[in-house]
């Protein structure tokens, strides 16, 4: 007969289990390996930079309103369709002919 296989004394296996539980702590307290950037905590801008921020928003809002009111005075003739009719009623016609072609079935 064979002897039986040495069983781990009890008092050994628990000094092991509170070193790795130790480790496990040490490496949940340090800061993450890698973290997704929308996880992150947010850098607060600098005045300075929330200054040059709003800075180049406010030229783009310009820009836009400076195009808007060229187009608006633009001598092009605009297209004779777009012009005739009320826009909803344009809407609701274009919805109707989609309907007529399409192949859906009104119960």
């Amino acid at each position: 007969m064979s002897t039986p296989e040495e069983q781990p004394s009890l008092e050994d296996a628990l000094a092991r289990a509170r070193a790795a539980s130790q480790k496990m702590a040490a490496v949940l307290d340090g800061p993450p390996a890698w973290e997704p950037i929308w996880k992150r905590p947010r850098k607060p801008k600098s005045k300075a930079e929330k200054k040059r921020e709003l800075r180049k928003q406010r030229r783009r809002l310009q820009d836009a309103g400076r195009r808007r009111l060229a187009a608006g005075q633009s001598r092009r003739p605009r297209a004779r369709q777009g012009r005739i009719g009320n826009a909803a009623a344009r809407r609701d016609a274009r919805a109707l002919s989609r309907l007529r072609h399409s192949t859906a079935w009104l119960w």
